[in-house]
């Protein structure tokens, strides 16, 4: 039997397999809207077979895009092109989810093949704004605003709207991003967070603006939908965020009403020292889900059927994020299914039926 293909079910969503899409960002928006392109990849990788779509970081203002080119949600003109793509993705049986994004001092940045540095204001870049002003380093050289209480609290507001949008447009599942660097992240990790107020300093202190920000988005995202988190479970340094706060941080989301911890790592720092390797994340999401006691997704150098299996065979995950490996095959669900002898095997839709 494969577990990898065994339905799961998290509040009123159950998805047809443990197979999810993780974000990523396509850099092919104008003014935060989605279009063909969207529509496209996000589902090419529905009708492959996937159980959770999950759109590319979703910025919840205009300064919160990573790049001008992001998708965005910060405006009711953001919802339709956004529900286009989430009729097609449910059409094909999978989930759609969203990832609702702020990217703090990491925005305002080229798009990777046009070199990835900081966009310069005048040339239709931004400034930036922070949990502390603090620049990211490398090529991302502005230094952002420390954000004020006022700031703070409209960037939660922010979130909050953009929660009631992707409702509009029939996103089932929401991940609030709060790992990779940027802002929510920024935040927790002392690295990029040297605030004296309440925001800042002690462990308490630093998880209190995404503690704030889930609990203010739980209250208009139905109780009966999956509200998920993507963290970044340590940041590879020295005086760093660690696995031990991130299990300790888990925990309180946990009371907040969030129902997934979607387990990456790193991103707050060029400095920073990454084992990258098969599965090299895992144990994170193993230990998040033993110690904290929820439900955890699991992403990063996972290629294989069988190793994906293993996995939720194991209760490392519950559910496994592929990125690059669906990039390369947008049918990896359903060749992964016949790789591991699954019965009944998974259909292909009815127009590639002759492929198969």
């Amino acid at each position: 039997m494969s577990h990898l293909f065994a339905p799961f079910t998290l509040k009123s969503i159950t998805l047809r397999n443990r197979i999810g899409v993780s974000p990523m960002c396509m850099y092919s928006s104008e003014d935060g809207l989605m279009n063909d392109w969207h529509l496209m990849h996000l589902g090419a990788r529905a009708a492959g077979g996937a159980g959770l779509v999950i759109t590319e970081a979703s910025a919840v203002s205009p300064e919160g895009r990573i790049s001008p080119a992001d998708a965005g949600i910060w405006a009711e003109k953001h919802v339709e092109p956004m529900a286009r793509v989430v009729r097609f993705i449910r059409g094909q049986g999978a989930v759609a989810g969203i990832q609702l994004a702020h990217a703090g001092r990491k925005a305002s940045v080229a798009r990777p093949w046009e070199g990835g540095a900081h966009v310069a204001d005048a040339a239709g870049g931004w400034p930036v704004i922070g949990a502390s002003a603090i620049a990211f380093g490398g090529d991302l050289t502005k230094v952002p605003q420390a954000m004020s209480l006022a700031e703070i609290a409209r960037v939660q507001s922010d979130f909050v709207s953009a929660a009631q949008r992707a409702l509009h447009a029939g996103f089932q599942w929401a991940e609030l991003h709060a790992a990779h660097g940027y802002l929510c992240h920024q935040f927790l990790s002392p690295l990029s967070n040297q605030r004296t107020d309440q925001y800042g300093g002690s462990f308490e202190n630093r998880i209190r603006f995404l503690l704030e920000t889930t609990r203010a988005v739980r209250t208009v995202w139905p109780q009966d939908l999956p509200l998920t988190v993507r963290i970044s479970c340590t940041d590879w340094m020295e005086g760093g965020w660690t696995i031990e706060e991130s299990v300790e941080l888990t925990k309180r989301l946990k009371t907040e009403g969030v129902d997934l911890i979607d387990c990456s790592s790193g991103g707050t720092s060029t400095a920073a020292k990454i084992p990258i390797g098969s599965g090299y994340q895992v144990p994170f999401s193993d230990r998040i889900r033993r110690e904290a006691g929820i439900a955890t997704a699991t992403v990063g150098m996972i290629t294989e059927p069988a190793q994906a299996d293993q996995i939720v065979r194991h209760g490392q995950a519950d559910v496994v994020l592929l990125a690059r490996e669906l990039l390369r095959d947008p049918n990896w669900p359903i060749r992964a299914a016949r790789a591991l002898h699954v019965k009944p095997l998974p259909t292909p839709p009815s127009q590639y039926l002759r492929a198969w």
